[in-house]
């Protein structure tokens, strides 16, 4: 599909901008900031300052456990993972699939473990659009906006119930995660770090290419998970209006135009093609193609209450009160996106068009749109159980005080 956009003005951009963005009530002491200070004012914020001081403390202090818990979590969990790992490298050498797949759940309940970290402190998902449940054992390609650093926290949380798709995912994720705490799983796990600039990319892109010939499919992987926008909106968003002015294109706000590179590598390396040169795609009505390769696109548009995003402090601290996030998803068989690199830009320019849409749609009502034919969008909220995340838990702090037993025991051994 090929779109032929018209650059908006700034006045209709803002004039498409959400209300809630447009207008700011000044408040209960707004009209206050337009008088003289007296003494009156100034009592009144100090009782208010006085009053909210118990809450305010209560968050300090639960923010305080919560991040002692999440080292804590972070330490036996992850050392446990890698321990595991290890032990298991002769299994790697004799039944490569069986090891992968071993791996990829205890992959899976690490980020379970992250996932919770949200759920119990009220960070919930809300899912619209298409069931992305019916085609979790397919190969499939999920196309993210990316507005901040808990949108990662967010997918991890509302794969979780999606059968293997997180065991058998991979990550395209900017270079600097390889230096997180979770970068090692990440290593191990072969998801794939990526350095963002114009002199990197061209290597960037045939690193990649080498790197999802060696390990997508040696693993058994199933679903790449890729931020077309190369970085957060408020960073880019700037730079992408600049280049749609000047090449023509369409203001976008809510989003930022994508970017072609990584999406025309993964399709030209993992789409199969059939013998008289069409793609070997999958059609939404027909779930049970054997066809081999990649078969889907989803479509994955993100969308915060106020257009407030959750960052991963507020997601390990649980400072903010809380909310729900809205995920819509859009599925699209292979075999209907090109891959000509002109009419992929085309293509991929579209879905983020339409993204801006259904952004600017939520913002105003709160809702995403029904999908054509339909007169009322169906939401599901999605849901973790608390018993698998007390038994997940339970297992990694229960596997890192074996190792440290057994590591200790063989330190004391041979010293």
């Amino acid at each position: 599909m090929t779109a032929n956009p018209r650059p908006a003005t700034p006045a209709a951009a803002a004039a498409a901008r959400p209300r809630a963005l447009r207008r700011r009530s000044p408040g209960p002491l707004g009209p206050a900031l337009h008088r003289p200070r007296d003494r009156t004012d100034s009592n009144v914020r100090m009782a208010v300052t006085l009053e909210e001081s118990p809450w305010l403390g209560w968050i300090l202090v639960k923010a305080l456990m919560r991040f002692a818990f999440m080292v804590a979590n972070n330490l036996v969990a992850i050392s446990s993972y890698v321990c595991y790992v290890i032990v298991l490298q002769p299994l790697r050498v004799l039944d490569s699939k069986r090891f992968w797949y071993i791996e990829g759940i205890m992959y899976k309940w690490l980020l379970g473990m992250v996932a919770s970290w949200g759920w119990y402190a009220g960070y919930t998902v809300m899912e619209w659009g298409d069931d992305i449940k019916t085609i979790s054992k397919d190969e499939a390609v999920m196309l993210v906006n990316h507005q901040a650093t808990g949108d990662v926290c967010t997918l991890m949380m509302c794969l979780q119930d999606k059968g293997l798709v997180v065991a058998q995912m991979m990550w395209l994720m900017d270079h600097i995660f390889k230096y997180t705490n979770f970068g090692i799983v990440s290593l191990i796990h072969g998801d794939f770090f990526i350095r963002q600039g114009k002199s990197h990319r061209d290597q960037q892109l045939l690193l990649l290419k080498k790197h999802l010939e060696n390990n997508y499919r040696s693993r058994d992987r199933k679903w790449i998970v890729l931020f077309p926008e190369g970085g957060f909106l408020r960073k880019r968003r700037e730079t992408s209006q600049a280049f749609a002015k000047k090449n023509n294109l369409p203001f976008l706000t809510h989003v930022t135009l994508p970017r072609i590179g990584a999406t025309k590598i993964i399709l030209s390396t993992l789409v199969a093609r059939q013998e008289n040169g069409s793609l070997a795609g999958g059609d939404a009505k027909d779930l049970d193609s054997k066809s081999k390769g990649l078969q889907w696109i989803i479509d994955t548009t993100i969308a915060y209450p106020k257009a407030e995003p959750i960052d991963i402090q507020t997601w390990i601290l649980g400072y903010r009160k809380p909310a729900v996030t809205h995920v819509h998803y859009r599925i699209f068989p292979i075999k209907d996106v090109p891959l000509e690199t002109d009419a992929l830009s085309d293509w991929l320019y579209q879905r983020f068009i339409e993204k801006e849409d259904l952004l600017s749609h939520f913002y105003e009502t709160g809702a995403f749109p029904p999908p054509k034919g339909h007169k009322e969008a169906v939401s599901r909220e999605m849901t973790l159980s608390n018993v698998w995340i007390f038994l997940i838990q339970s297992f990694a702090f229960l596997s890192g005080y074996m190792w440290f037993n057994i590591i200790q025991y063989f330190y004391h051994l041979l010293f």
